[in-house]
């Protein structure tokens, strides 16, 4: 597992391109729910990080989310449900977040976009 770094563009275009070939995305969920944040860039928004890599996403069960646990998502369930639902709720994405939970939000119908266009 290869560490994700400061550079937040190309812990995105890793996400992009290791999710399309493992073919899963990985969330956290406790019984409580999944992980949900508040949004660092826009006010009233709210982000659900998303990791490529079970690794990446098991680092985070520490301190606050130490109840959560990584959970695989199908990519095909990721783009045909979650990304719509994730849409009409306005909730971002939070692609590869790094150790300091730092990365892009981004707006689900970009990540929809990005996964057809690579996929062609």
């Amino acid at each position: 597992m290869i560490p994700l770094t400061t550079d937040l563009n190309a812990n995105y275009q890793r996400f992009i391109e290791h999710i399309q070939e493992s073919g899963q995305v990985w969330g956290l969920q406790s019984a409580s729910g999944w992980v949900v944040v508040d949004s660092a860039e826009f006010e009233d928004s709210e982000v659900m990080p998303f990791w490529s890599e079970e690794g990446h996403a098991k680092a985070h069960c520490v301190d606050e989310w130490a109840e959560f646990s990584p959970v695989a998502i199908d990519i095909e369930d990721f783009v045909s449900d979650w990304l719509p639902g994730m849409d009409e709720d306005g909730t971002l994405v939070g692609p590869n977040w790094n150790a300091d939970l730092e990365g892009l939000e981004i707006e689900p119908v970009e990540i929809a976009r990005q996964l057809g266009a690579n996929a062609e």
